[in-house]
């Protein structure tokens, strides 16, 4: 056989492209790729076990998405490790826009700097979608505790140090480094004591045992209706629809104590742009339908959107805000 007509020689030797036809041969599969997206279905992965609050604002929103793209979005619950079980599988999933995970800002903004380590990068293991949920703190201290606003919690915080206790779900959990962010801002002194979830904490504070906490507002907010709690302050930039007549913390006279919960949708790094904006859009076109506002209102939540970059901006902010907080206070976890 003539060596010039053997098969091998039929395969082009890979040193024979050009830089330029290299490249277009790599990124002539993803442009496909983002061209037939979606065609097959997109799940969601929700870092927590069913039923909790995250659970329960992204099902709607797999709904909607699922109507939107034609295809079935399903949400799969991978609890464990504070959330970080189901964010390392979608960290090592293919970057095709299959396999989306529920960020929150406990777990994406304070975990990696509570955990000496975490099984992925937060920034280089994943890019941003959209942000679709965000959940005020709410400060709320027992009925009988002499205050009526803010500036009167901390003059008597003041007046009597490490005197009044403040409840928390855990250690490194938003609530307890909600306080700990007006601790710093107020240069005061309190107690913490940690429980097993908001659900013992509350209790607690209902029975007078400790005196206030800082906590997701659906989580309050019933008890504060029914004049159990005493609110004082929300943790956002706006006042809660919820409860319209309790003030900001920025209108209280603290501006730099602002504490509150978010969940947005991320896709492992490299996701092609395209399928992050067809993702962003559709995301965004879900949380502006008014039936989906008044759902999350409903939860004493708010429906929320941003643009990718918005929110990369958004996660960059709160985590070198709450990475501070974490590293004044020395706390590191298992």
């Amino acid at each position: 056989m003539n060596p010039k007509n053997h098969p091998l020689r039929l395969i082009p030797n890979i040193q024979s492209f050009s830089p330029f036809t290299l490249a277009l041969c790599l990124v002539t599969p993803m442009i496909t790729q983002a061209q037939n997206y979606p065609s097959k279905a997109i799940r969601i992965v929700v870092p927590y076990t069913a039923g909790g609050p995250i659970d329960m604002t992204t099902r709607p929103l797999a709904q909607k998405l699922t109507e939107s793209l034609g295809v079935p979005v399903v949400v799969d619950n991978r609890g464990g490790a504070n959330g970080n079980i189901g964010a390392e599988n979608v960290a090592k999933s293919p970057a095709d826009g299959y396999s989306l995970v529920v960020a929150s800002g406990g777990g994406f903004s304070m975990g990696p700097h509570l955990y000496k380590k975490m099984p992925f990068d937060v920034f280089k293991d994943f890019s941003p979608v959209s942000l679709f949920v965000t959940m005020p703190e709410l400060l709320v201290v027992h009925p009988k505790l002499p205050v009526k606003t803010v500036k009167d919690l901390v003059n008597l915080a003041k007046a009597q140090p490490k005197a009044l206790n403040f409840g928390s779900s855990g250690a490194g959990g938003t609530p307890h480094l909600a306080i700990e962010l007006l601790k710093i801002a107020t240069h005061t002194e309190l107690t913490h004591v940690p429980y097993k979830g908001m659900g013992p904490a509350t209790m607690d504070l209902i029975a007078g045992q400790i005196q206030l906490t800082f906590a997701d507002l659906p989580v309050l907010l019933q008890l504060v209706k029914a004049k159990k709690l005493r609110a004082l302050a929300v943790g956002t930039q706006t006042r809660s629809d919820n409860l319209p007549e309790i003030p900001t913390m920025k209108e209280a006279g603290y501006p730099t104590v602002e504490a509150y919960n978010w969940y947005a949708l991320f896709a492992p790094a490299g996701t092609a742009k395209e399928i992050i904006n067809r993702v962003n859009a559709d995301t965004v076109k879900a949380m502006e339908a008014p039936e989906m506002q008044k759902f999350m209102q409903s939860q004493g939540a708010k429906a929320s959107s941003s643009t990718p970059s918005e929110l990369g901006a958004l996660h960059k902010k709160e985590f070198d805000k709450w990475g501070q907080v974490i590293q004044s206070i020395g706390l590191t976890l298992e």
